[in-house]
């Protein structure tokens, strides 16, 4: 490998690592709050709850962290095959892949397990609400239902 070679895969690592960071998605757990949340007040309802299941919080597909850092690591090891020509294609094939491989990792790394709790209020309204499944919530507990600021959780 020559020596340019070697500055442009050390550099495109090195991307790819402060792009990779970024991809971390905020907690979707009903006992997490973002900064902009604290110190806001929210509102309180009470129910008991009818049902809980599991479900997948899908990974990121809003950023193109992981399309970004797979695209430059494809490039930088595919320009590494052959020489001349070969090493231009080589890019190319190897960013596409990249590319590719880079997206699906970063929504399989983003992705969570959940639940979907459905809660009946104490005035008979039926919701549903989907959070991280950090805490385990059983058929006929009571709870409580905390809306405010466009998010809405539930905890005991």
């Amino acid at each position: 490998m020559n020596n340019l070679s070697t500055q442009l895969s050390l550099a495109a690592v090195a991307a790819s690592v402060v792009v990779l960071a970024g991809c971390a998605t905020p907690s979707q757990s009903g006992g997490a709050y973002s900064q902009s949340q604290a110190r806001r007040e929210m509102t309180v309802r009470l129910g008991v709850v009818e049902s809980v299941r599991p479900v997948r919080i899908e990974g990121n597909r809003d950023t193109p962290a992981g399309t970004i850092a797979g695209g430059a690591i494809g490039a930088a090891v595919g320009g590494n095959v052959g020489g001349g020509r070969g090493q231009s294609l080589g890019a190319i094939v190897g960013a596409v892949a990249g590319v590719v491989a880079g997206n699906a990792i970063e929504r399989s790394v983003t992705e969570k397990n959940g639940i979907e709790i459905t809660v009946k209020l104490e005035g008979g309204q039926l919701i549903a609400i989907t959070q991280e499944a950090d805490e385990q919530f059983s058929p006929g507990e009571r709870v409580r239902v905390l809306s405010g600021g466009g998010t809405t959780r539930v905890s005991r």
